[in-house]
This record gives C-alpha cells, structure tokens and sequence, in this order.
C-alpha cells in the first residue's frame, strides 16, 4: 500500500512537472523578439524607442531591440547590403530611404507585406501621394512609410521684408531677387542661394530640381527612363547662369548638406534648399543667427513649369529572412499607424506621411511650420524608382557635381546621364 501511495504520488508529481513545463514551454514560445534596424541619430532613433516602448506595453508578448549606426543613408545602406546579402535573419524590421523599396524588392530582401496588411490601393490610399509609387513595387507593398522629408526652399523673411521682395516663382525671379538683396546689403559674404553641388545624395535633387520644375518626368511608372535632354541640360545651365549672377557661389562643387545649413543659420544666405531637419537647427539652435527670421516657401519653377520638390524619408522593411514575419508585420502596422506619424511629429517634428496630420491642431500648436510645408511636400516628388538605385544616384549625383565643377559642360553631363543609364533603368 505504501510502495502504492508512493508510486502514485510520484506520478502526480512527474505530471505536475511535466504540466509545469509545458506551460512554461507555451509562455517561452509565444514571447517573441523583433530586432530592428532603426538607422542613425538623424532618424531619432530615441523617438523610435519609445514608439517601441508603447507597442510593448500593449503586446507584452513581444520583446523589441533597437539597431543603430549609419551617418548617412549611403553607410546604412552599404551595412543593410552586407546584413542582408548574407541571409541573415537576426535584423526582423529595418529603416530605408524612399529611394529603396525598389531595389530592395528586386534584390529579394525584403517581405511583401500584401498578405499581412491588405490591398496596395487599399493601404496606401491615406498616405501622401508618393507611397503609392515609392513603396508599391510590382503591385506589391514592398515598404511602409515611417517619417516623410523633403526639400524646402527656406528664406530670410526679414530681408525680403527689408528690402520690399516677393517670394519668388521662378529660378530667374529668384536670381533677381537674392541679387537685389546681395547688392543692397553690401556685405560680400552674402549668398544669394546655397544648394548641394558635391558627389552625395543631395546632389541628385540639384539635378532633378530644375527639371521637374519644367514639368518632366525622369522615368515612368515601370522604372524606364524618360530623360530629356533638352530640358536636363537647360536645368544644369539655369544653376551654372546663378553662379555666374554671382547667386551661388564659385566653389558649389563643394557644398554638402550641413554646409548649407550651418551657413544659413550664421546668417549668410538669403535663399537655401534643404532638408526638413534644417528648420530645427535654424530655430533651435544656440548659434543661430536666423531664430524667428526664417520662411519656408514652395521652390521655384522654371518659366513656364511648375513647382516641384525631392521627397525625402523613410520606410519599415520586413525582412524577407526573418523568422518572426507576421509579428514584424504587425509592429510596422503600428510604426506606420497615423497615431504613430502623429506621435513623431509632436515629438521630434518629423515631417507626417498622412495629410491630415498637417492640419492636426495639436500638432500645430508644436510645429506651426507644418502648414506651410504641407503643400510642399505633397506635391514632391520621389528621386528614380530603380531597382540599380546604388547605381543610379551615383551616375547622377558624381555627374551633376562635375558640371557644377565645370570639368563638364551641361550638355556632356546630361549625355553621359543618358548614355549610362539607358543600361540601367530599361
């Protein structure tokens, strides 16, 4: 009886241990980890932690590690290339620029996200405009959109106020209104405008700028390209002819982005082209010499176009290698969410990817800006979509630098474009 009880009462225990374990299994396997490539200090990834944080709080069954590194796009890139040529499955979600998607899909790295969110036209339709372009890729949703960018032309408003200037329409009313203000101000370290003519990414927005402004298109909806090369050489002649005004300055082969920006913020530039990011620094920072006196303003056209500008930004990827596919899934539907854009807004005055939130009063009362770069942003444009993207911005924005170097005239540059992308964007 007793070696009975005994055996009984191992056998209970063994059961109890063993239903002890099997919960513990099902808890174990239902807690699951997403590590996400969150970029550099420029894409807040302190923003991005707390946007984690509050999915967490409500998914308390999802654990979520933050990658950063990467100054630049171009260095984020080159890691993402290396992470995901390798197959390796220990990046779940990861930040790309809008310039991305495309090449990302073709190069098979990423998952289409169809089956976890819905119809294309159907999920992209509250968004702005360009996702449906940038992000959809072979009819599917390649990429969902993070945080917008664009770029603004931002301008003295004091001196335009001073000197009784309109916001100029066109390149040519531009050149005669920062020319007015150059001459009456008599300070010769005074720029007329500053852009990016150095080899970096920036650049290909200085060659696609005036030739959008004529009302072109670069390529079509499949990734052909439609140069012309009529008006893309007529677009790199408008920038050299503002050189030689005296506008833009001789050494503009040179100039990167935070040139541009530091330059305007010491007060020495009447027009600029930048990033959104640029507004902070010009409003926020100790040094500035511009705090309250700067305007932001749709670009300039070339006579008889109309305005347009480089969409900027940033897109949630799916790895195609993850093994944690829908929980990722549904961690970009939350970062993409308008609650989300909302959040990014208010907090770290990143540019919405909803048109709504641009007039979202709370978002307002933080960044009154907002209203005048609604209309800006939502008429911009995406640079190429390419699968060859890498191969792209380089032939562009190295060839671009080169006529502003004038070791190329615009019509060579524009011919060498031609020549050298008809390999790639077919």
């Amino acid at each position: 009886m007793t070696l009975r009880r005994t055996t009984l009462t191992a056998l209970a225990g063994a059961v109890a241990l063993f239903a002890g374990l099997a919960t513990s299994t099902v808890a174990y396997a239902q807690q699951t980890t997403l590590r996400v490539f969150s970029g550099g200090a420029n894409q807040r990834p302190d923003l991005m932690r707390k946007l984690f944080d509050q999915y967490q709080a409500k998914n308390p069954n999802v654990k979520i590690e933050i990658e950063t590194g990467g100054a630049t796009s171009e260095l984020q890139r080159q890691y993402l290339s290396t992470v995901l040529n390798a197959k390796d499955p220990s990046i779940d979600i990861y930040l790309i620029d809008i310039v991305n998607p495309a090449q990302y899909y073709g190069a098979g790295w990423l998952e289409p996200l169809d089956a976890y969110l819905g119809k294309p036209a159907d999920v992209m339709k509250p968004y702005l405009p360009v996702y449906a372009s940038s992000n959809v890729v072979d009819g599917k949703i390649a990429a969902m959109p993070a945080f917008a960018d664009a770029m603004f032309m931002y301008y003295r408003k004091d001196l335009l106020e001073k000197h009784g200037v309109a916001e100029p329409k066109t390149w040519d009313e531009l050149t005669a209104a920062a020319s007015k203000i150059q001459k009456a101000e008599g300070n010769p370290n005074l720029q007329g405008l500053s852009i990016q003519g150095a080899p970096i990414e920036g650049a290909v927005c200085t060659f696609l700028l005036p030739y959008w402004g004529q009302g072109k298109e670069f390529n079509d909806a499949s990734g052909k390209m439609t140069l012309d090369k009529t008006a893309a050489t007529k677009g790199l002649t408008q920038w050299l002819s503002m050189v030689d005004a005296g506008v833009i300055k001789k050494n503009v082969a040179e100039v990167k982005t935070p040139d541009t920006v530091n330059e305007f913020k010491a007060g020495q530039v009447v027009f600029a082209i930048n990033w959104g990011f640029a507004w902070d620094r010009f409003k926020d920072d100790g040094d500035s010499q511009v705090k309250g006196k700067v305007g932001v303003m749709p670009l300039p056209a070339m006579a008889g176009g109309r305005s347009a500008t480089c969409v900027g930004g940033w897109q949630w990827a799916v790895s195609a290698f993850s093994k944690n596919k829908p929980a990722a899934a549904s961690l970009v539907r939350h970062l993409s969410s308008p609650e989300s854009s909302k959040f990014l807004s208010v907090e770290g005055s990143l540019l919405p990817t909803y048109q709504s939130v641009y007039t979202d009063p709370d978002v307002l009362r933080v960044v009154p800006w907002f209203k005048d770069a609604a209309n800006v942003v939502i008429a911009g444009k995406s640079r190429p979509m390419s699968k060859d993207y890498g191969q792209v911005s380089d032939i562009i924005r190295t060839t671009t630098s080169a006529v502003l170097a004038r070791t190329k005239t615009p019509a060579e540059g524009v011919t060498e474009i031609e020549s050298r992308l008809t390999r790639v964007m077919r």
